[in-house]
């Protein structure tokens, strides 16, 4: 497969604000270089533009689409939670270009493969909502990234989860059960959409990996950070960004030839 055939992997963007007062359309490059050498497909980033969109529309022209974690969170309006504290960082045009568009790609069967901010929005999406602060919960670990560790650090492994048998994700583990994981997040899953299952919980409950039941095609979301460099030696890791990467290319195999127009739309 030459660069001209590979699978197209729509990776949406945050809303950033410079000293200056400018904004910027911003991924991380952990994001784009893991989908490149580690699913071997064409990243490509899409600017927030949130109700600009037609999301079906954008969603028939990739193959895979992937949500990143964020410095972000939700705004809580969108799952009926209590409003944030002052100083939490939100991306409200990030909201409005991921949720619809997670909707589309399932519609279509669009691979879709979640992390972090990403997890919580396919939550979000599907009516399921969200702990703002999971550390401050009774019984609950501190989940955050220690910030007096250096940065590449912060991405080791961590805490174990439990991988629920005959899953999803515990086909990608070889057969292990319990692998460990890092951990960089505040917010996570409170309630679970319905049409999402859980593959994956911590030891002190928090859900860490869900799929869609009734997806048409690979769904996959975790709440920790398999794309870091030093995540992406872990087994599990290679795994997931694979299987993500297989199947966006069986995604686009199955897809009918472009028209006239260059618009394109997968099988149903």
């Amino acid at each position: 497969m030459t660069e001209h055939d590979l699978p197209l992997i729509g990776i949406p963007a945050c809303v950033v604000s410079d000293d200056g007062g400018g904004e910027f359309h911003k991924v991380g490059e952990k994001y784009i270089m893991a989908v490149a050498s580690a699913s071997h497909c064409m990243p490509m980033l899409i600017p927030a533009l949130g109700e600009w969109y037609d999301p079906h529309e954008l969603a028939g022209r990739l193959d895979g689409l992937m949500l990143t974690g964020s410095p972000s969170n939700v705004e809580p309006h969108r799952y009926g939670g209590t409003p944030s504290r002052p100083d939490t960082h939100h991306d409200p045009v990030r909201d409005a270009t991921t949720l619809p568009l997670i909707h589309a790609a399932l519609d279509l069967g669009v691979p879709v493969f979640a992390i972090c901010r990403g997890h919580q929005e396919l939550n979000v999406a599907l009516g399921g909502t969200l702990h703002q602060n999971v550390h401050e919960l009774d019984g609950r670990d501190d989940h955050r990234a220690d910030q007096s560790r250096p940065y590449d650090d912060r991405y080791r492994e961590r805490h174990p989860i439990r991988v629920t048998p005959g899953g999803v994700l515990h086909n990608m583990t070889g057969g292990a059960t319990e692998v460990m994981v890092n951990s960089l997040h505040a917010q996570a899953i409170d309630r679970v959409a319905d049409r999402l299952v859980v593959e994956a919980v911590s030891a002190d409950g928090v859900v860490e990996a869900v799929t869609v039941r009734d997806a048409k095609g690979f769904t996959l979301s975790v709440q920790w950070h398999p794309e870091h460099p030093i995540a992406l030696e872990w087994p599990l890791s290679r795994a997931m960004f694979e299987s993500f990467g297989d199947a966006a290319r069986a995604c686009r195999a199955a897809r009918p030839a472009a028209g006239a127009s260059g618009a394109r739309t997968h099988a149903a």
